[in-house]
């Protein structure tokens, strides 16, 4: 949901709450929540009076297919007046619902709910209701013909081999976008994303400030999310780190630490054996117009790759927060990987090469980096001239040990090889 009509849903759908007596949510014809409304009945709000289908539309903005596809059974995809849905508890619908379907020139944009009672609210507060649904749905349209969803544009976009493609492709994304395509932007990437769907992405309405959004290429297999965030102000990135948390809470990755940055505090010893388990995110420089709209793209999903990389980095990444990455994401896959460094990334040499990172990060101070491995000074040292032996470097050399340390950082964008402390 674009954030233009926020403030209209909420208040249509407490209207008709008001009118029924009844506490009513609104979602779109996805089946994500836009809105619910706040209805001031004791009774109705209980916790316990609500079912396990109704408690996770609340909680996590969206039902299952499988849920979707039991209610469309009714047949509210097609209704024009409200539909009674009776309680079957082995669905997880402990309590009936009345569907208002929200239409706009016969075309179903989403759908409002409520708790159905017995003997429940009469015909003519539900047509009352109902009037207020094609309000709703003149709202959902609008979005719906104004970029509300725009993955088309935004993909050619970004995906766009060659510059004047890319021109090309901007243009019609301008052009869709209006006076809105000359404000402050950033782009956000989450990745992995776990459908191989290209369809499977969340609907753009429910992002708040979000212009459009696409799902691209990951990897040989996997996809990944892009979003256009609108802002307001370079210094005020919130609305993007909502909208990335929302959608790595989506997919079940942790948020917790959500725009944190590189800044989020000092490693803890051992931290640094990969990445986030789940996606991560990553955050652009934001920029006013769509002119460097794919250096953005490269920027969001080079601080996601950090992310996936590094845990202090993430799970939302802000691309001038991420160090070194800046660099070596700029590098084909082959040579982030130095051949002095090739023996070092098995498995069987794991604790030498973690030593040897911490140790370059510790900027060679022997006391810091031993007190972080938890080891004592002299193993530290043992394991240094192990480490010079394997790799033909030599450690009191200034380029010896750039070069180490940037072999050591490439090899954790390299998901695809076995690598010792980070596989």
């Amino acid at each position: 949901m674009t954030s233009e009509h926020r403030g209209d849903y909420e208040e249509l759908v407490d209207e008709i709450s008001e009118l029924l007596g009844a506490p009513a949510t609104l979602e779109n014809r996805d089946f994500e929540l836009i809105t619910f409304g706040a209805y001031d009945s004791e009774g109705d709000l209980d916790p316990s009076a609500l079912d396990p289908v109704r408690t996770r539309s609340i909680l996590t903005r969206r039902s299952t297919a499988a849920v979707r596809a039991w209610f469309e059974g009714f047949g509210i995809t097609r209704a024009t007046g409200p539909v009674r849905i009776p309680p079957t508890p082995e669905a997880g619908v402990n309590r009936g619902r009345i569907c208002l379907p929200v239409r706009h020139r016969g075309v179903v944009h989403g759908y409002v709910w409520l708790l159905d009672d017995d003997p429940g609210p009469s015909e003519r507060r539900l047509s009352a209701a109902m009037e207020v649904t094609t309000r709703i749905g003149a709202l959902l349209a609008d979005e719906a013909q104004h970029g509300a969803d725009l993955s088309r544009e935004l993909r050619a976009v970004l995906t766009a081999e060659r510059d004047w493609q890319r021109e090309m492709a901007i243009a019609e994304l301008r052009t869709a976008l209006g006076s809105r395509a000359d404000g402050l932007h950033t782009v956000i990437c989450v990745a992995p994303w776990p459908s191989a769907d290209p369809d499977d992405a969340p609907s753009v309405r429910t992002m708040p400030g979000a212009t459009a959004l696409c799902t691209l290429p990951w990897g040989a297999s996997a996809q990944c999310v892009a979003l256009l965030i609108r802002l307001r102000s370079t210094d005020v990135l919130t609305p993007a780190t909502t909208a990335a948390a929302r959608l790595l809470e989506r997919v079940g990755g942790s948020a917790s630490s959500a725009g944190s940055g590189s800044g989020s505090g000092s490693r803890q010893a051992g931290t640094s054996a990969r990445g986030p388990a789940g996606p991560a995110a990553g955050l652009a420089t934001p920029r006013s117009g769509l002119a460097e709209l794919g250096t953005a793209w490269w920027e969001a999903s080079a601080a996601a790759r950090a992310a996936l990389a590094e845990a202090r980095l993430g799970p939302v990444a802000q691309w001038a927060e991420i160090g070194p990455f800046r660099l070596l994401t700029a590098l084909p896959p082959d040579l982030a990987h130095d051949p002095a460094v090739h023996a070092l990334l098995f498995p069987v040499h794991r604790e030498l090469a973690r030593t040897a990172e911490i140790y370059l990060d510790c900027a060679g101070q022997a006391a810091r980096a031993a007190a972080e491995l938890g080891i004592h000074r002299q193993t530290l040292y043992y394991r240094l001239s192990r480490i010079e032996k394997l790799t033909g470097l030599d450690l009191d050399d200034g380029e010896d040990r750039l070069l180490l340390h940037m072999a050591l950082k490439g090899a954790r964008l390299a998901h695809d090889r076995v690598i010792g402390p980070f596989g």
